[in-house]
């Protein structure tokens, strides 16, 4: 049995540090996962659906507006964006951009008030 325990250990020095660290950090997730699921086993019900509820609709909203969703997602995400505001494009990706021109005739377009003086 100590053959197969130094024949394991010899291949784990080999691993890159990089890799056992992401194996550190999902053991760890579990443990908390496993910490707060055992903690939400004695929690109130309505508790935790208005908290979940809340982190649905956080993660969903921001996946609209990012437009940053899982791939087999977006279909459902493309039935729903309409709806929602969404990031605009860059500057440099919309049709005006660079054309001093297109700026000018954007500026103009305002509408301008006058102010009356109520000073009689």
């Amino acid at each position: 049995m100590l053959v197969f325990a130094a024949g394991v250990w010899e291949k784990l020095r080999n691993v890159p540090p990089k890799n056992l660290g992401y194996l550190g950090m999902a053991i760890l997730v579990l443990i908390v996962a496993i910490f707060l699921i055992k903690h939400v086993a004695k929690m109130n019900r309505i508790i935790f659906v208005i908290i979940s509820g809340t982190i649905m609709v956080v993660v969903t909203l921001t996946w609209v507006y990012q437009r940053n969703e899982p791939k087999f997602l977006s279909p459902v995400v493309d039935l729903i964006a309409p709806f929602f505001p969404s990031t605009p494009p860059p500057l440099s990706k919309r049709p005006d951009a660079g054309d001093p021109a297109a700026a000018k005739k954007a500026a103009g377009t305002v509408p301008t008030t006058t102010i009356r003086s109520t000073a009689y």
